[in-house]
């Protein structure tokens, strides 16, 4: 089994307490393969669990702040920037030292926060996100509009500017922070969209709420420009590489 070989690459490469991270694109099975992990941790009698990048997302409020003060873009969750990225990096940090942490929780159809999980100290943290491990991009990357909603949208660049401080500063803190980083890697931008588009129909049937077509080819065009960036920095970047085709099946590469 697929996870079973992975696991046992990964226990070679850690010492407990640790925090691995898994990067890839929207709809990659981060959150799948992070389940996996901790289950077959926990088998093994390791204390483990997982967290989502996703999780420390600000509220619609504090969102609607920054757009105001920054670009109406930062009302969408998503890029660095609109995450508590400082009690992420304190949670880890706990992690690492041995101390319980009340892990958060981001509910997705009601686009806010909910209550965040009870203490637990954990032997083993997984944290999943689409841009884990991501370094910032040059000056002259951010000059050239990725897709329309760039160039409609962010004429002047200051959207691209501010997530890209953002990541440069203490998005760069958290990834330290991590024992290895697994990437997902998916074939290219388009699969990406199938699958995102996949994950929202599901969303919408489940819950009842979520985005349509329109609202989803929007938002997905917040993360291009990073998920493009990605196939360039995270193959030296990433511990273990996981080549995904366009069914999901996995290759450690």
């Amino acid at each position: 089994m697929f996870v079973t070989g992975l696991w046992q690459t990964l226990s070679k490469e850690y010492q407990e307490p640790a925090v691995i991270g898994i990067s890839g694109a929207q709809g990659s099975g981060k959150t799948t393969l992070s389940t996996l992990l901790v289950q077959f941790a926990q088998e093994q009698g390791v204390i483990a669990g997982a967290v989502s990048l996703d999780d420390y997302y600000l509220s619609q409020q504090q969102r609607a702040v920054l757009a105001a003060k920054v670009h109406p873009l930062l009302v969408m969750r998503g890029v660095p920037g609109s995450h508590h990225i400082a009690q992420a990096i304190a949670d880890a940090q706990a992690v690492r030292n041995g101390q319980p942490v009340a892990l958060p929780r981001f509910d997705k159809a009601l686009d806010q926060p909910i209550a965040a999980r009870a203490p637990q100290q954990f032997s083993l943290l997984i944290i999943e996100g689409w841009c884990l491990g991501l370094t910032a991009q040059s000056t002259a990357d951010l000059q050239q509009a990725v897709n329309q909603l760039e160039q409609s949208e962010d004429q002047s660049f200051s959207w691209r500017h501010f997530v890209n401080q953002q990541l440069a500063g203490q998005y760069q803190q958290y990834w330290s922070l991590l024992s290895s980083l697994i990437w997902l890697k998916a074939p290219d931008w388009p699969t990406i969209c199938r699958w995102r588009a996949l994950q929202e129909h599901q969303l919408r049937q489940q819950c009842g709420k979520g985005m349509n077509d329109i609202e989803l080819e929007r938002f997905m065009q917040t993360f291009q420009r990073l998920t493009e960036h990605s196939f360039l920095v995270l193959p030296q970047r990433a511990d273990l590489v996981v080549e995904l085709d366009a069914f999901h099946q996995p290759q450690l590469l």
